[in-house]
């Protein structure tokens, strides 16, 4: 081979190298670019859905939660007995305000002043649970405008049921009006002082003043 040729080869072999190098550069390039991308996404997805999840009890907006509100005369006797609602995942409101009514976005009887926060996540054998958390809602919503209210049999309670058995929710389709009565109660988390104060100081005034009484008698 002459010096010529064999400088030639070199030139070749170099060019080679470099032609692979630049070629595995940008695909190394395009590769982690579409990583970024996919990371900026899911980030901006993961902060939107975060945002959508958070509660907002200035403008009555509570994310997949049951809320609860004060009864008249009611719940001043007997505290743990209120009127309730279901939440979408976008946090309005939806209650058996009464017969043949169901409220959307408005309470039938006041701004909430507990709520008890749940997740779509237990919302077994679906892949999309915020879809299926909505539509059961939307259902057990339409359902109940077709129903005579009852305080006793078929209320505001069995409404939120309803909606929680058709999405299966917990792996459960056993929810009854007694059963969220209860976890209400040690669940539930009051929205502010002014919502603990609405709910008891009635109660306590009215014990109080039995109490004064009887020991003024007795």
């Amino acid at each position: 081979m002459t010096q010529s040729s064999a400088c030639e080869s070199s030139d070749f072999n170099i060019n080679k190298l470099a032609s692979n190098y630049s070629n595995k550069k940008n695909t190394l390039e395009k590769n982690t670019s579409i990583e970024m991308d996919k990371m900026s996404q899911e980030l901006i997805s993961s902060i939107k859905v975060s945002k959508e999840n958070q509660i907002d009890a200035v403008n009555n907006r509570f994310p997949c939660c049951v809320v609860w509100t004060p009864l008249p005369i009611i719940t001043w006797f007997l505290p743990f007995i209120g009127h309730m609602g279901i939440c979408y995942t976008n946090g309005v409101i939806r209650d058996f305000a009464g017969p043949y009514f169901v409220s959307e976005d408005r309470m039938g009887f006041g701004i909430p002043t507990r709520y008890w926060r749940l997740s779509v996540d237990k919302i077994p054998f679906v892949q999309n649970k915020r879809e299926t958390w909505d539509r059961a809602v939307k259902e057990a919503s339409e359902e109940y405008k077709k129903r005579m209210h009852n305080l006793f049999c078929d209320n505001c309670h069995s409404h939120v049921a309803y909606a929680l058995n058709l999405m299966n929710y917990d792996n459960s389709s056993s929810w009854n009006m007694v059963k969220l009565c209860f976890l209400m109660l040690i669940k539930g988390s009051f929205v502010n002082f002014g919502g603990f104060m609405k709910t008891w100081l009635p109660f306590m005034l009215i014990i109080g003043t039995i109490t004064l009484i009887k020991s003024s008698f007795f």
